[in-house]
């Protein structure tokens, strides 16, 4: 079969697993996590979805922390902002942050793994360090960027500085994965220029 057309992209389906009481919703972030995923949710009595696309599951080179409920993985930490990476567009994050290294910037990625329950304290702690970028495959509607802006407001954290990259409010039309990336500014090169973006805002901010 071919590509998938606008009702077949699966971009919805963390959005509306989350809405849903006592539900945890994971997605992997590469190959790695794969396994760990299913031992661990054949360990819970709660309900469970895990989530990952129609392509070839690539690999992060790194020790693979424990999957815990609601606790990402750090890939590693950066000082003037983080990408928290939801799924399988993990591998973009650490291309954008390599590229952005280049460019003078201290990017960190972090394999956010669960949308719900959401890991709250990384949230304080990549908010407290500079600005956020939560990046995901799914919509942008109620989704881990739409968690990760709840949880802040929930505890009472500035939403200034963070960001949110996922599929727009509308239907994506048939064409190759790798093709819709690079359309909405989803693959390493689009995630780098959205970066270089937040970076400008932050500083302008702090001139201002």
């Amino acid at each position: 079969c071919g590509p998938d057309g606008p009702t077949h992209h699966g971009v919805f389906d963390n959005s509306f697993m989350r809405v849903f009481p006592n539900m945890i919703v994971m997605a992997p972030g590469d190959s790695l996590d794969v396994a760990p995923m299913l031992e661990f949710a054949l360990q819970q009595e709660s309900p469970l979805s895990i989530r990952y696309p129609k392509a070839a599951a690539e690999t992060i080179d790194r020790d693979v922390a424990e999957i815990e409920l609601g606790k990402s993985e750090t890939i590693r930490w950066g000082q003037d902002g983080n990408i928290l990476a939801l799924g399988a567009l993990l591998p973009e994050a650490v291309a954008a942050a390599d590229q952005l290294q280049q460019d003078g910037l201290d990017v960190g990625v972090i394999n956010a793994r669960f949308v719900k329950p959401i890991d709250t304290n990384m949230i304080v702690q990549a908010v407290e360090t500079g600005f956020v970028l939560t990046l995901e495959e799914n919509a942008t509607m109620g989704g881990f960027g739409s968690a990760v802006l709840e949880a802040a407001n929930a505890i009472g954290l500035s939403t200034d500085r963070i960001r949110v990259a996922a599929i727009p409010d509308s239907f994506i039309e048939h064409g190759e994965r790798s093709e819709l990336l690079v359309d909405l500014q989803l693959d390493a090169e689009g995630l780098r220029q959205r970066v270089l973006a937040m970076a400008d805002d932050v500083v302008a901010a702090v001139e201002a």
